[in-house]
């Protein structure tokens, strides 16, 4: 493979009765391609408002809510509960939600934590008098309780304006009268099938006729549009100390979990303040732990100490600064984050330029370093869906939700039609870590949303899906636009590589060598020979994470550029 060029064709439907823009193929001669690289789609420019996600009818969802006076955040609301129906194995109102709004009138960024705790009963005791050195990836030993549905009630409750009836509709339709499952969507239910399957609630509700609908086929989900007709009457209240709570636990009694509904009843959102660094000029914003989003901003600072614009895209020295900054801030993510409300954390410290610049002393262009703690393997898989909405007030949302893995922990109770996430198998058990396991405790999160600024105005509402893989992706994304020049299209569709496992310190047995990277097809030959040649340990592949979307509002015209890559089955759409 010599300098290949990597070319997408992707042809995406818009949906609807909107005459909504979205992505397509340009011809040949109109393409502007950034050597060795192509994208296959156009930018999507409108002048109103526009909405990015993974799956065509929930963007669609979405632009009709901003069509008919609806709020950023109502448009929000309705396309996560569009993705929860279409695309269940990656989020769902059994999943968490965490969000970055800015409110166009205040002119102020706020940052939502919506995301659940381990149950009361859930102690380390008690996985150890289990044999339990782990907590268990599915099954019920892996539950937190699901922020998804209050996250909706408080983004509503301070940046609502329609009805909330209205703003749940579309998804009801859709899961009453059924929806044709899409390609990428279809292959990864299909993928998870075998799982499900071992579980006979599950099967009910995500494999019809005993198979997993193939791409084309009508999927209807009527428990799920019944939770949902409740949860539009009712509010939070529903999911939290109504019907659907009582289900939940009685579904945990007969599966041996630990629920109660105790741990419903006392459940709570945070609203944070978001945190940030400049990078060139620009203020990446991100939320605080639990989650891992300041792991990009310790990147960004890292890289700011190099003229990255000079080497470019296709220089082995950009992806070997680029990995060698990953290993030293998730050797830091492995030790510092965790939830707040459990231990004071070094946040300023450790997205202070002050520490960057201690900390890129230790980078050597010459070789790859080995000798960083191990990071947490447990992170690489996930299945998360980020939207971003903008309306024509320039309100945005930035909303990332998820299971965790595909279908959670592969538990959907039959007569509530959704699944239970697996979030708390991400705590330790280790009695001295931070992140260890304690009752009504949250988890250390990977879902990030991000949001950047320009002269005090939002300029990039985006986010990328993929676990461990997500504040890789999200720096990848900045890089290409802010030092690389790319559009906001040709961003993400750019081939990247991933970083997978940290090195363990060196003299054990059997230590990592630095972990492996994984290289995109479109990557070239010359600098994966470069990048081996200075001790890195290479594989081609597709990376985990592709689901990067994106608004740019262009400071200059007003105008809204979206952005939606090919791997996944969705698209912008804007009027």
């Amino acid at each position: 493979m010599t300098n290949r060029v990597w070319m997408v064709v992707v042809v995406v439907f818009c949906l609807g009765s909107s005459l909504a823009v979205c992505a397509q193929e340009r011809p040949k001669s109109q393409r502007y391609v950034p050597q060795p690289y192509r994208t296959g789609r156009s930018v999507v420019m409108a002048p109103n408002g526009m909405v990015a996600t993974s799956q065509p009818l929930a963007a669609q969802v979405g632009l009709d809510i901003l069509r008919r006076g609806g709020s950023a955040v109502d448009a929000a609301i309705a396309v996560n509960a569009a993705l929860g129906l279409v695309e269940p194995m990656s989020c769902g109102i059994g999943g968490d939600l965490f969000a970055i709004v800015w409110d166009a009138k205040s002119k102020k960024l706020y940052g939502l934590n919506a995301s659940g705790r381990s149950p009361y009963k859930a102690t380390r005791e008690f996985f150890r008098s289990q044999g339990l050195k782990e907590i268990p990836e599915h099954g019920p030993y892996s539950w937190s309780v699901p922020g998804c549905v209050s996250g909706w009630e408080e983004l509503y409750r301070k940046f609502g304006r329609l009805p909330f009836k209205e703003v749940l509709a579309p998804a009801i339709a859709y899961a009453e009268h059924g929806f044709p499952v899409s390609e990428k969507i279809a292959a990864s239910w299909a993928a998870a099938a075998p799982k499900l399957g071992k579980n006979s609630e599950s099967a009910r509700v995500y494999l019809p006729h005993g198979k997993a609908p193939k791409t084309g086929e009508v999927f209807k989900n009527p428990a799920l549009a019944q939770c949902y007709r409740e949860i539009a009457a009712d509010g939070a209240a529903a999911f939290y100390t109504g019907r659907i709570a009582r289900e939940i636990v009685a579904y945990s009694d007969r599966q041996g979990g630990l629920f109660t509904l105790k741990d419903f009843r006392d459940h709570t959102n945070t609203w944070v303040e978001p945190v940030s660094t400049e990078y060139r000029g620009y203020q990446v914003w991100e939320l605080p732990p639990p989650g891992q989003g300041i792991a990009v901003l310790q990147m960004l600072n890292l890289l700011s100490g190099y003229d990255l614009r000079k080497m470019g895209p296709t220089s082995p020295d950009y992806w070997h600064l680029f990995v060698e900054a990953k290993k030293l801030v998730y050797a830091d993510r492995a030790r510092y984050y965790a939830d707040p409300d459990f231990a004071k954390l070094p946040t300023a410290e450790l997205i202070s330029m002050s520490y960057a610049q201690q900390r890129r002393k230790l980078i050597d262009m010459a070789k790859a370093r080995i000798d960083h703690p191990a990071g947490d393997l447990k992170l690489g898989r996930s299945d998360t869906v980020y939207l971003t909405v903008v309306d024509k007030d320039r309100n945005c949302v930035s909303l990332i939700q998820s299971n965790f893995h595909g279908f959670g922990s592969q538990h959907a109770p039959a007569s509530l039609g959704f699944a239970l996430q697996n979030r708390g198998n991400l705590f330790a058990l280790d009695d001295t870590h931070l992140n260890r396991l304690e009752p009504h405790k949250r988890p250390f999160h990977t879902i990030i949303p991000a949001l950047v600024t320009k002269d005090g105005q939002p300029w990039l509402v985006f986010g990328v899906m993929g676990g461990d893989m997500q504040p890789q992706g999200q720096v990848q994304i900045l890089v290409n636009l802010i030092d690389f020049g790319m559009n906001v299209q040709e961003a993400g569709e750019a081939p990247r590589i991933e970083h997978v496992g940290s090195p363990t310190p060196t003299g054990k047995p059997g230590a990592a060598n630095g972990g492996t990277i994984l290289a995109e097809d479109g990557i070239p030959e010359s600098v994966i020979a470069e990048l081996r040649r200075r001790g890195h340990q290479v594989k081609t592949g597709v990376v985990n994470g592709g689901g990067y979307q994106a608004i740019l509002i262009d400071p200059t015209t007003g105008m809204l550029h979206g952005g939606s890559e090919y791997r996944k089955d969705g698209c912008a759409v804007g009027y």
